[in-house]
């Protein structure tokens, strides 16, 4: 039986945003605590995880490649929001403090803290996945489009730095429970 999978947002809405310091879940069906907000529709890109590790080859006289370290190893997500009117998606975007009233926006230099962040979906079989960001940064903001033919979204990355374990990131997933076949 194969293993391929596709994964698509969970009904209601997919990624969440709350303070650092939240209760996080630790399995894929527990109810999020009620501080995560719904950050509305995702585009059609998806979400996509960049967790390229990157090393430097050390070379012995004459050439040879002797021990390869690794310098880094990052843990990005990228999506673009595109419920472009909702106010827990402009304070991600452009700062807790600076959305007010009647979606009055400031856009400024302040930086916008660490959040966690969790992700949810379902995989072709059935199968729940959570990924939950303990500590993420929004470290990139793309540009800002605004045309006829295309709705206005902000395309976020949000990199992940590890938590007290150590860990950038965490994947949870809960297979559907198999029905019991007719006799």
């Amino acid at each position: 039986m194969g293993k391929v999978s596709a994964g698509k947002p969970k009904a209601g809405g997919a990624i969440f945003r709350a303070p650092i310091g939240t209760t996080l879940p630790t399995d894929a069906t527990t109810a999020l605590n009620a501080a995560f907000v719904n950050l509305g529709y995702a585009s059609d890109d998806g979400v996509t995880n960049d967790i390229s590790p990157s090393s430097e080859d050390i070379k012995a006289w004459g050439g040879d490649t002797v021990l390869s370290i690794q310098t880094e190893k990052n843990d990005k997500f990228t999506f673009t929001l595109i419920d472009s009117l909702n106010p827990d998606v402009l304070k991600t975007v452009f700062g807790d403090s600076n959305v007010s009233g009647s979606l009055t926006i400031k856009s400024n230099a302040q930086e916008q803290g660490a959040s966690a962040w969790a992700i949810e979906m379902v995989l072709s079989d059935g199968t729940l996945k959570r990924v939950v960001i303990p500590n993420g940064i929004i470290s990139e903001l793309g540009e800002v489009s605004y045309k006829d033919d295309e709705a206005i979204g902000y395309e976020i990355t949000v990199t992940a730095t590890p938590d007290a374990s150590g860990n950038t990131h965490y994947e949870y997933l809960k297979t559907p429970t198999a029905s019991p076949s007719a006799s």
